[in-house]
């Protein structure tokens, strides 16, 4: 048993050490795109998803690289790269899959049901990530699952109160579907 956690754990450092420039790349990507949007008054903001328009569509691919300003980005920094991480030890196509997945299934609803405003931010995507690695560990129960989730509950539990409806200016629906997204990417990746 000891040495089942212990090679999962080796498993998380190393594909960490593996993963991490191109989860660096993205995560920079988007701080480029903040900057880019800063310096043009905050106008790219409105290719975030805005709810029951038919322009607010594109938004669900480009609402998670947008952020209002540079906390905003911070915050949602340190738990993507994460749980980018965590993803990306299934493999870059599974990574790709859930990603996809996660913006397809989480920006739907959004713009289905989301409250008339701009919802911006990757946190629908944290979200719809925390949502699949709590889901792969109730279905498949391995030792290395069961630890990410683990972790990604220690750090980041306290992301389960933002999908209330606490703040005017936090996109609550985007928390909520993004996990609802993510627990629906796990079983339908899990099922087919």
């Amino acid at each position: 048993m000891l040495d089942e956690i212990a090679q999962s754990f080796q498993t998380i450092v190393d594909g960490i050490s593996y993963n991490y420039i191109f989860v660096g790349k993205v995560i920079g990507l988007m701080w480029i795109i903040l900057f880019v949007n800063r310096l043009l008054g905050k106008r790219l903001c409105v290719l975030g998803i805005y709810p029951r328009h038919l322009f607010g569509l594109v938004g669900i691919i480009f609402a998670p690289f947008l952020h209002y300003d540079y906390e905003h980005l911070l915050f949602n920094s340190i738990p993507l790269f994460l749980l980018m991480n965590f993803v990306l030890l299934s493999g870059y196509q599974t990574f790709y899959r859930v990603s996809i997945f996660i913006l397809l299934i989480a920006g739907g609803l959004i713009w289905l049901f989301g409250r008339r405003a701009i919802h911006i931010g990757a946190s629908y995507l944290i979200m719809g990530y925390f949502g699949y690695l709590l889901s792969s560990a109730y279905i498949t129960g391995g030792t290395l699952t069961i630890g990410l989730a683990i972790i990604a509950i220690y750090y980041f539990g306290g992301m389960l109160f933002s999908v209330l409806p606490v703040e005017d200016k936090t996109s609550w629906e985007g928390h909520l579907f993004g996990l609802i997204a993510g627990i629906v990417t796990c079983f339908v990746l899990n099922f087919n």
